[in-house]
Order: structure tokens, then sequence, then C-alpha cells
């Protein structure tokens, strides 16, 4: 079973442009996936060019591992677009939902852990053995 990485409705993935592009379309597809302005971004590009000797490298390996934007984007469902707005780009929000729902996890296996090991638990499964008998 293989999935379509290139083929999914994630709004936020990264793309390299087929519409703005200069050269290979990475700085186009960094503004269209941020929001930003095109030519902003080159510039910024080529200040890092000129004074980060390794910003040809990245630029490069960029180019070969982001993906074309797709020809044709299917329109989200409602439901895809509901649930990719509840997305968040920001590592520390996504961090701290993944935190506070493995918190809500441990308590509610503690809790389920506390029933299962108490004495009154192992008396009902006694009186319900006894009464399938």
């Amino acid at each position: 079973m293989s999935y379509d990485y290139y083929g999914s409705p994630n709004p936020k993935r990264l793309y390299r442009s087929r519409t703005d592009s200069v050269l290979g379309g990475v700085c186009g597809g960094i503004a269209e996936r941020y929001g930003w302005d095109p030519i902003l971004v080159r510039i910024i590009s080529l200040i890092l060019l000129f004074t980060v000797g390794f910003a040809l490298p990245v630029y490069i390996v960029m180019w070969m591992i982001v993906p074309k934007a797709p020809r044709v984007r299917a329109p989200l469902t409602p439901e895809e677009d509901e649930f990719w707005r509840g997305v968040s780009d920001r590592p520390t929000v996504t961090f701290s939902n993944l935190k506070y729902t493995f918190m809500d996890l441990e308590d509610r296996l503690q809790t389920l852990e506390r029933s299962v090991t108490s004495d009154e638990w192992r008396l009902r499964k006694q009186f319900r053995d006894l009464e399938g008998r």
C-alpha cells in the first residue's frame, strides 16, 4: 500500500511555484506558502547568498527536494477545509496540544488502572463469574 505524498490535500504544504518562478521556483514557492511578497523573498535569498556560505547549497537542495506544485489542485471539501484550518504551523502550539492530550490520556489511564486493580472490581468480577455458571 503506497501513499501519494504529492497529492496530499494539505494546503500548507511547501511546493516550488509554477507561476512565480525565476530559477526553479523555490523563492516563489516559499512566498506562496507563507503569503509573502516573492520579490522580498528573492532579495532576502540574494542577501543570504552573498553573506552566508551555505545559502547556495541549501537553495540547490531545496530545488531538488521540494516538489513542483500540482498543475491543478482539487478544491477542498468543507470537512477538509475545516480540518486544515485547525492545524497549526507553530511547533509550540502543536507540542502544547500534544502534551495536554497525552496528559489527559495519562489521567484517564491511571483512573482505569485504579478501578481495575481495586478490590471492589475483583469482587464484582467474581459475582459476574458466579452468575455466568
